[in-house]
């Protein structure tokens, strides 16, 4: 099995960067080719090109957009919700392995170097949000934060966009759960400790390995592994119902960190564990293995044949029942291994469901709505 580069060009180093190229997207109506004679030429706008010693440097853009909805459905049968709040599109973040790369192709971007440099900020997301809640119709349940992309990633700290959302659901009584891998949950402990003191809130933090090294190269805009272990220790401090996220296991490189992060997460005060098996959906599986490449060639060919092993033989199997945790004798010793691990720290006895209950219905905007309220 040949796991060559993408297009036959040598390596090129991103600072700061997950992806190592900008393909098109599998929309996309053109396609660049390289020329053979210039197969060093960036992938990218060279206009945003900075450089820091020998390695390049991409500029980060947001866009500020004013969405439709706010509000994403879903039916599959693996997910623990039915219903996510995304205040970003793209994730500055730049995981290698993100499995939402690919939605940044229906914009006509790539899922590659675009994806966590051409970001969109949905300002809107309060106003769509009390508007959704505000429907007759609307029935209260556990709304997922950041279920695509992260809702603490750079971008944030000026954006705001996830602080405004939760000031809605913490008025409106409505519980959230967060997934993040950024240390900046913690600026919203003021939000978050009420929340929780009502039953409103639990936060995962999502951690993939506690070696700082590869954590650079797998996600490196996001927070440190041991911040990250901090953050958990600091929501705990402060009341708030927390757990761990393992994921992506990658195999022959993090899955030896299974044990380790369930350790260091119970430690910190986390209650609760899951894991997942890496995804390579669409675009991602030509994205990864170009990073693999790139970063760990002497494990490249063993990372995709051990995955296939757990995939039916393919790079990835998109079965809803399958997906999260791959199939055969591999597949299995990891769960077990999880499992075992979590019964041991006592990380599989928190089963406590956030409280519906207080959730009153916010009152329409009279000033945006012809419809008056009746009381």
């Amino acid at each position: 099995m040949s796991l060559k580069t993408h297009d036959g060009r040598a390596p090129r180093l991103l600072r700061g960067r997950g992806a190592t190229l900008n393909l098109e997207g599998r929309f996309a109506r053109t396609v660049r080719v390289r020329d053979a004679e210039h197969v060093q030429a960036p992938a990218f706008d060279p206009d945003d090109l900075d450089h820091k010693g020998d390695r390049a440097q991409i500029a980060t853009h947001v866009t500020p957009i004013r969405a439709r909805s706010i509000l994403s459905h879903n039916d599959s049968p693996d997910l623990p919700f039915h219903t996510s709040i995304n205040p970003y599109v793209g994730c500055e973040h730049g995981c290698s392995y993100c499995y939402a790369r690919p939605s940044h192709a229906t914009l006509d971007l790539s899922p590659g170097l675009d994806f966590e440099t051409r970001l969109f900020a949905k300002t809107n997301a309060a106003q769509l949000l009390r508007e959704a809640l505000a429907k007759p119709g609307y029935r209260c349940e556990n709304i997922a934060l950041g279920a695509n992309t992260d809702p603490y990633q750079p971008a944030e700290r000026d954006w705001r966009v996830t602080r405004s959302v939760l000031e809605v659901l913490a008025q409106t009584g409505h519980p959230v759960g967060i997934v993040t891998k950024n240390a900046l949950v913690l600026r919203d402990l003021d939000l978050l400790s009420d929340m929780a003191r009502r039953g409103l809130v639990q936060v995962l933090l999502s951690v993939t390995t506690l070696d700082h090294d590869i954590a650079r190269r797998l996600e490196p805009r996001a927070s440190s592994p041991t911040r990250r272990i901090e953050t958990l220790a600091a929501l705990h401090a402060a009341g708030v119902p927390c757990g761990v996220l393992v994921a992506p296991v990658v195999p022959f490189l993090t899955d030896d960190a299974i044990e380790p992060i369930l350790e260091a997460a119970a430690a910190a005060g986390a209650s609760r564990a899951g894991w997942v098996l890496l995804r390579l959906p669409h675009e991602v599986r030509t994205l990864f293995r170009d990073w693999l490449v790139t970063h760990f060639p002497a494990k490249a060919q063993h990372v995709m044949r051990r995955m296939q092993a757990m995939r039916g033989g393919r790079d990835y199997d998109a079965d809803f029942s399958t997906r999260g945790r791959g199939t055969g004798v591999f597949a299995e010793l990891l769960e077990q291994r999880f499992t075992k691990a979590c019964a041991r720290l006592g990380l599989d006895r928190d089963r406590r469901d956030l409280d519906t209950s207080q959730f009153r219905a916010p009152r329409p905007d009279v000033a945006a709505s012809p419809q008056l309220a009746l009381f």
